[in-house]
């Protein structure tokens, strides 16, 4: 029976596939780096503050700009506002974005894909209305989303969404400025909403801040609002031309592949082992996150494919994480019972549920946010509370999870060491092919170590860097270059790529020593391989070697 190809290709034949993904890890790492621009941009813009003087009667579009129906207030602090006799009621908080640059009205991009805004609102002190000491107040904003295309009228704005939100606000004074009676709170910033697809050219946000409804009093106790600034931040169109480039290279990249490798496994007499029934799961998960279904977003707008990516990238992590466990469990030499999934139950339990968890939270807060954007589990002090928690336990378990797999691999290592010790009893040529196949095993588990290192950091670093603007300590925001998203990305298909070709069953009935080394010496005859085809396996788990 023939090995994998892993044992039987020829050093030579090897030695340029290896050296081939790995040159196209280094070029998904340059292409981030030297082509994609940031991730991420951010536009911090002040609304203009207008005035309704029907106090939310006449449900109209306020305009910032344009020629539009806003009539201007420059300073809330103005005593003169009162003497005019405008109340809280009437201020609507507009702004029109994106914002004009050198007298031009720019457009969103389609290419942006996702919106992300967040408030950060700027309250003075005052000795006669402070914000209480002992407790958040609840901040109610009544918001409304309007959008419209180039091609509509400078005033046919529509209304996207609407809805009446609650914030806490979280702030803090120094006491010296208290003191002295003066100055600013330094308050958190507030999740405001959130768009899984930017579709059209132009949005329109109008924020009015109600003193007093129809049933009962709110946002008493709030302090003096002096003035908001929205942060938006949206996803590079650059970027994303690089990142539909590469899933569309890819895709059919990684599906050839795998094709290539079921093909082999229906031509074997037997039927597929466990390695290699999860090895082509893996593929299926992998190609269908590769599959390019974001070019949809730039005719029709889909604003749950943020949704469905986050689906599409939790399966991957979950066959994944779940692969390692196998693909490290089924070469454990002093393992009993092998080629069966009911040996890991333990272990793959902990990582569904585990996934199962991303997916709960990820639908209580995207999930709710197709129907109404501004929904945000931060908004209230348990939402924020599980959620840090939830981040905090995620990045403990990844952590976790990789060290137990660095157990494992040493483990396995230290196996094949104890049953190494037979090689002196062999002949020189087939000590030579032994020693050659533990030696690409060793380097394939390595390889598997640093993958899964990179990836954890990789899902901690996306964790934090996605909480910290929405938990409004935006000092602890991380930035991860273009260069590490193109390059994990790039890692896992390259991975996964050798793997399905290295762990495909060998057409090569026998290996020559030449095949190794260059010399034709002796030929070794692979027999007796165990379920999964493995010639190392083979030989490390006999007690006494021929």
């Amino acid at each position: 029976m023939a090995g994998v190809v892993l044992e039987t290709l020829s050093t030579k034949k090897l030695s340029i596939l290896v050296l081939t993904l790995f040159l196209g890890l280094i070029a998904f790492f340059l292409v981030g780096g030297l082509i994609a621009p940031a991730p991420y941009s951010t536009i911090v813009s002040t609304p203009i503050t207008c005035v309704d003087r029907h106090e939310g009667l006449k449900k109209k579009p306020f305009i910032p700009r344009g020629g539009g129906s806003c009539e201007f207030v420059t300073d809330l602090s103005d005593p003169k506002i009162d003497a005019q006799g405008i109340t809280a009621n009437m201020i609507v908080f507009s702004q029109w974005l994106p914002l004009p640059r050198d007298d031009t009205q720019l457009q969103m991009s389609r290419w942006f894909q996702t919106m992300h805004t967040v408030i950060d609102i700027k309250v003075e002190y005052d000795p006669k209305n402070p914000l209480p000491d002992d407790k958040k107040p609840e901040l109610m904003l009544d918001t409304t989303l309007y959008r419209r295309d180039a091609s509509d009228g400078d005033q046919d704005w529509k209304e996207y969404a609407s809805a009446k939100v609650s914030r806490r606000l979280d702030c803090t004074i120094d006491e010296e400025e208290k003191a002295n009676g003066g100055g600013d709170y330094n308050c958190d910033l507030l999740p405001f909403f959130e768009l899984g697809s930017v579709h059209y050219d132009f949005y329109l946000i109008n924020i009015r801040i109600p003193v007093v409804s129809k049933l009962t009093t709110v946002n008493h106790d709030i302090g003096q609002i002096r003035d908001m600034q929205f942060i938006t931040i949206f996803q590079n169109g650059g970027f994303t031309k690089v990142w539909f480039s590469l899933k569309t290279v890819l895709f059919p990249l990684t599906l050839a592949a795998l094709v290539w490798f079921w093909r082999r496994i229906m031509q074997l007499s037997r039927p597929a082992n466990l390695l290699e029934r999860t090895l082509f799961s893996l593929g299926i998960i992998l190609s269908i996150m590769n599959f390019p279904l974001e070019w949809l977003t730039l005719w029709a707008d889909v604003p749950f494919m943020l949704l469905i990516n986050d689906i599409r990238e939790g399966a991957f992590y979950a066959m994944l994480l779940s692969f390692w466990l196998i693909f490290v469990g089924e070469h454990m030499m002093d393992q009993v019972e092998r080629n069966k999934l009911q040996v890991y139950w333990k272990h793959l339990s902990a990582v569904i549920v585990a996934c199962l968890a991303l997916f709960i939270f990820d639908m209580c807060e995207r999930g709710v946010q197709l129907s109404n954007p501004f929904y945000s589990i931060w908004a209230s002090s348990m939402g924020t509370n599980m959620a840090l928690a939830f981040i905090i336990m995620a990045g403990m378990a990844a952590c976790g999870y990789f060290f137990f797999l660095s157990f494992m691999i040493f483990k396995v290592f230290r196996n094949i060491s104890a049953k190494a010790s037979s090689l002196p009893q062999m002949s020189c040529v087939r000590q030579k092919f032994y020693i050659g196949v533990i030696f690409r095993f060793k380097f394939l588990m390595i390889t598997t170590l640093l993958c899964a290192a990179l990836t954890v950091i990789f899902f901690i670093i996306s964790q934090v860097s996605e909480g910290s603007w929405k938990w409004g300590d935006d000092g602890i925001a991380l930035e991860y270059s273009s260069a590490f998203l193109t390059g994990v990305y790039g890692m896992w298909n390259m991975y996964t790529i050798a793997l399905v070709c290295l762990y495909a069953p060998s057409h090569k009935v026998t290996a020559t020593a030449e095949s190794l080394d260059g010399t034709r010496e002796e030929e070794i005859q692979l027999t007796q391989v165990p379920s999964d085809g493995s010639a190392l396996t083979s030989m490390i788990s006999k007690t006494t070697i021929d």
